[in-house]
């Protein structure tokens, strides 16, 4: 009896304990915002109704229904560890069904100009590296390439081969990640796809990007030229961004990592969000605003009026709005179709 009766405790209390939603703090399905720049996160926060804050760890979360959705924003702090802790910790204390990232990075592409919004496909973390001694491909276990007996994986090309290193020996490597799809053997990944519905969503969003910022008209009525930048901003959808732990201000890198990987934009936190969604299960996507060409030594007045105007934050919260918009559309098209 007391091991029948051990057994059924057993069940009842992993059942239970599996099907528990994941939120510490409130249960209400939600899109949880990520933002790496403050001034975007007050303007999506001004938008938002129904506010409510929440201080978790010194961190100020903000729930509330914005364009339609239920959301939970918060600032993340630059770097890849402050995305990461506040990805995962937003994913323990709400119940957060999508993920949107927003923010600005530098350009890769030289046909990015300042002020584009940017909605990559998918992100890496070139940073994340195996150092070798000398030009070779490194052989640890045995055969070129094998880095595996480290529990490593070099990153490679379409044709199998590692990538070319940066500088002598610095090599790419893939990162592990474990969920519980793949626990526990894991499984290693150079990049994060985002998820392809919201993707398709961001495809079809035609917002308004302005070329110069709110603080650029001044009280006269007339617009400050030097706030405005030179090219209307577009939205560009596609592509790689890479994130890593650096700020990126030398040009030769930024080269190396176009001609190489043919990546956009380089910034320091999404892909870190990207490997906390990918680990939880949860669809991501994100939104980032072109500020300069990263390491990038001429000047460019077009880089100050980004910034000074509040150009920056205005068209990267104009995207996000919109793709709440159209987001909120899907969903009420969904449920307007005949089962």
């Amino acid at each position: 009896m007391r091991a029948l009766a051990t057994l059924l405790a057993a069940l009842v209390f992993g059942a239970g304990a599996q099907a528990a939603p994941r939120c510490l703090s409130d249960c209400t399905p939600r899109i949880g915002i990520v933002s790496a720049f403050g001034a975007e996160a007050d303007i999506l926060i001004a938008q938002t109704q129904k506010k409510r804050s929440w201080t978790l760890a010194g961190k100020r979360y903000t729930t509330g229904l914005l364009r339609g959705q239920r959301v939970v924003i918060v600032l993340s702090g630059v770097s890849m560890v402050n995305a990461a802790m506040v990805t995962q910790q937003m994913l323990d204390h709400f119940r957060i069904e999508r993920l949107i990232m927003s923010g600005i990075a530098g350009g890769l592409n030289p046909a990015l100009h300042v002020g584009d919004v940017t909605v990559p496909e998918r992100w890496a973390m070139p940073m994340e590296v195996y150092w070798n001694d000398d030009t070779q491909v490194p052989a640890p276990c045995g055969q070129k390439g094998d880095v595996g007996c480290l529990g490593l994986k070099l990153a490679t090309g379409a044709d199998g081969q590692p990538l070319r290193p940066y500088a002598p020996g610095l090599f790419m490597r893939e990162t592990h990640v474990l969920t519980a799809a793949n626990a526990p053997k894991g499984e290693f990944r150079f990049d994060y796809p985002v998820d392809a519905e919201m993707l398709a969503v961001a495809r079809t969003l035609t917002p308004k990007l302005e070329r110069c910022g709110p603080k650029a008209r001044q009280p006269s009525g007339e617009v400050d030229a030097t706030q405005c930048v030179r090219e209307q901003p577009q939205l560009r959808v596609g592509g790689l961004g890479v994130s890593a732990t650096v700020f990126l201000a030398n040009a030769d890198y930024r080269q190396y990592l176009f001609e190489t990987l043919k990546a956009d934009t380089f910034e320091m936190e999404t892909a870190a969000l990207a490997h906390v969604a990918h680990a939880n299960g949860v669809p991501y996507i994100a939104l980032r605003s072109i500020s300069d060409l990263a390491g990038a030594t001429e000047f460019n007045a077009d880089v100050g009026a980004l910034f000074m105007s509040g150009l920056a934050e205005a068209n990267e919260a104009a995207v996000t709005l919109a793709f709440l918009d159209a987001w909120t559309a899907r969903i009420k098209g969904a449920k307007k179709k005949p089962l």
